[in-house]
């Protein structure tokens, strides 16, 4: 990176300088200009000074760590509702040395969409959320501010046999899932959100409004799974639809260790990946607490899932594969795959799809989280240790997601999402709390936990899934952060693709404007 470092340092000192000299009304006047809207500037920019500033920024904002007075705020928030203003935001934001930062739904689990070091705005694409679902091509073309909501409800309009392989969280944006690459309840039968992507219209750090065929497909292939925003502004996404049948079937087992459930839990690890595609079963373990009228804290095991037909197939396969789980059809339920997706994100059955376009979460908190992939199944000895450790959190959760099916068939090198075959699962960690005055404690705990399970999970990278994102993993300090520096996280995001999205970077976006905290490095000549 030597080669680099003095245009580059150039760049973040001005970035640096611009917090107390930037030039509000040079700003607009320079987005006015660009954006080609002669009266757009007023109803898509919240300046510090606008009534609508701090909802604005609070809005989306799903961790409670990164809504306090502490948190670095944007210069300003731009709204876009048209491509040309996304390229004035990108134009005069270099011209004026700021950062940019791109928000969709806010979800992203350290806040890097709407907090940053240096100088920035946001570019927040909530205003551009147009689902056009093709039922006869069985695709849509969705805008980056949708949110995973508001597109199932619009295939659901559409069709009742069509469906996409996406998340069970409604709020998540689709902008930063599928970029990262996304997965859902019917992954292990038709792959990643980002495995369906046919198309995207993007904005690059020229200010160029780009589709697939002008973009090239080496800087398509990046944002398909190894993240936007490094790259520049993904504003809309080209999808293939998936058949659903008219019927599928959840189901849910619930049992405790005191009920067998560590053994059950060790099977599953053998079992669940290996299942046929059309099945998902996943296990989600929490801290049960005397409350619920037993003595002492123990562990729930609650083992879910998607059947993408009737009961009737569903119960003689798993009573096959798996009998000790004593599957039962009072355990089941029939319903539209349309239901599934409300029943998965914790609605009554007996609410209307419209729910889905709901864009604000129900409750907010506290949180952090981290990821790992498992290969070889974790023993029950070491299970009942971890046990241990998660009692001493009541709030902590684990989700295990089993991999295989369609899975185990990508390549590895197909899109930069390289956690396929080999992959018996992956764990999402999770801890929640209610105050400001617990983080340290919280995060530490996580910290410890995420140490404990060390032996258990993959090496040679430890892996970790980009959508769940952790700064614990590393960071890149400034904007000179040097190939070997950003290699700490970025092996574990994405193992051997990491090289070869660096080099589309470096070819993309040559001055690293669009800088973060776990954005690809800029190759120095030598390197490239």
């Amino acid at each position: 990176m030597a080669d680099n470092i003095p245009l580059i340092s150039i760049i973040f000192f001005s970035f640096c300088s611009v917090a107390s000299s930037f030039d509000q009304v040079s700003f607009l006047q320079c987005f006015s200009l660009h954006s080609l809207q002669s009266n757009s500037t007023s109803k898509t920019i919240a300046t510090r000074n606008d009534p609508t500033y701090i909802s604005l920024l609070q809005s989306s904002i799903q961790n409670l760590r990164f809504l306090n007075t502490s948190s670095p705020k944007p210069q300003l928030i731009v709204t876009p509702i048209h491509p040309l203003e996304i390229r004035a935001a990108i134009v005069c934001s270099q011209k004026h040395g700021v950062n940019v930062r791109v928000r969709s739904g806010g979800h992203d689990y350290e806040g890097l969409s709407y907090v940053s070091r240096i100088p920035f705005i946001i570019v927040d694409l909530r205003n551009m959320r147009s689902v056009e679902v093709d039922v006869e091509k069985e695709s849509a073309w969705v805008e980056g501010g949708a949110t995973l909501g508001e597109l199932y409800y619009a295939i659901s309009q559409k069709s009742k046999v069509l469906g996409f392989p996406a998340g069970s969280c409604p709020t998540v944006g689709v902008g930063g899932h599928v970029s990262g690459g996304g997965f859902g309840t019917i992954f292990r039968k038709y792959g990643l959100a980002s495995d369906n992507v046919i198309d995207a219209k993007f904005v690059d750090v020229n200010g160029k409004i780009l589709d697939r065929k002008s973009m090239g497909e080496d800087l398509f292939w990046a944002i398909r799974g190894g993240g936007g925003a490094s790259f520049g502004v993904i504003f809309a996404w080209k999808i293939m639809l998936v058949p659903v049948p008219p019927t599928v079937t959840v189901f849910e087992v619930g049992k405790t260790i005191e009920e067998n459930g560590t053994m059950i839990l060790y099977k599953w690890q053998n079992v669940a990946h290996k299942l046929q595609e059309d099945i998902f079963l996943h296990a989600v373990i929490g801290v049960v607490t005397p409350s619920s009228g037993l003595a002492n804290n123990t562990i729930s095991i609650s083992f879910g899932g998607l059947y993408l037909g009737k009961i009737e197939k569903l119960l003689p396969s798993i009573q096959e594969s798996f009998p000790e789980l004593g599957l039962m059809r009072e355990s089941c339920t029939e319903m539209s795959w349309i239901k599934s997706v409300l029943y998965f994100a914790g609605y009554s059955q007996d609410e209307s799809p419209g729910v889905l376009l709901n864009r604000t979460q129900s409750s907010k908190s506290f949180f952090k989280a981290k990821s790992d992939y498992v290969m070889t199944p974790i023993s029950e000895t070491a299970l009942q240790a971890l046990w241990n450790k998660l009692i001493e959190e009541e709030t902590s959760y684990l989700i295990l997601t089993p991999y295989g099916g369609v899975m185990s068939q990508i390549s590895e090198s197909e899109t930069p999402f390289p956690h396929r075959r080999g992959n018996k699962y992956q764990i999402q960690y999770m801890v929640t709390w209610d105050s400001e005055e617990e983080s340290n404690e919280h995060i530490n705990w996580m910290r410890e936990l995420y140490d404990y399970m060390a032996p258990y999970v993959s090496r040679f990278p430890r892996a970790a899934y980009m959508n769940y994102r952790d700064l614990d993993l590393g960071r890149n300090s400034d904007v000179n952060a040097s190939y070997a520096q950003a290699s700490v996280w970025g092996l574990k995001y994405f193992k051997s693709n990491f090289r070869r999205l660096v080099k589309v970077k470096t070819a993309s976006d040559p001055t690293n404007f669009f800088w973060n905290e776990q954005s690809f490095p800029v190759l120095s000549p030598r390197g490239r």
